[in-house]
């Protein structure tokens, strides 16, 4: 393992980075407009964002702050290194083809890799369609 190996501090400390730089380019927020809609006080998240931490952060906080910017509460207990305490595995045999295309979308809106703009518009087109009157056949 050794030096390269990353500690649940510091994988923590890189969720919050992404998720606030994320809503600093996607909303225009600040940290203290970050803090006022997660309920995840300006010291918390300095905390967090610092890997200042001995015993994990309060867990309804991380949910809090995860609910707030539309993030998946899995990703973060991840980071955390608590893989059993967000949703069931990715794939599971009762999953019908709808829960696996929403897993689908919640984890790429969570991947780093996938481009501020491109989280942009798969947000507009969700709450679009969460708008739309449902079509009723018959």
């Amino acid at each position: 393992m050794g030096s390269t190996e990353v500690s649940p501090q510091m994988a923590f400390a890189r969720f919050v980075r992404r998720a606030i730089d994320d809503a600093r380019d996607e909303r225009g927020w600040t940290v203290s407009d970050l803090a006022a809609h997660t309920g995840v006080g300006r010291s918390t998240v300095f905390r967090w964002l610092a890997g200042d931490w001995q015993d994990y952060p309060e867990l309804a906080k991380v949910r809090g702050f995860c609910a707030a910017l539309d993030l998946p509460v899995a990703a973060a207990f991840r980071a955390l290194g608590l893989p059993d305490a967000g949703p069931a595995p990715r794939r599971r045999a009762d999953d019908g083809p709808v829960e696996a295309d929403v897993r689908v979308i919640l984890d790429r809106l969570a991947d780093p890799t996938v481009p501020a703009e491109e989280k942009h518009h798969i947000r507009d087109l969700l709450r679009y369609l969460a708008r739309r009157p449902v079509r009723r056949a018959g």
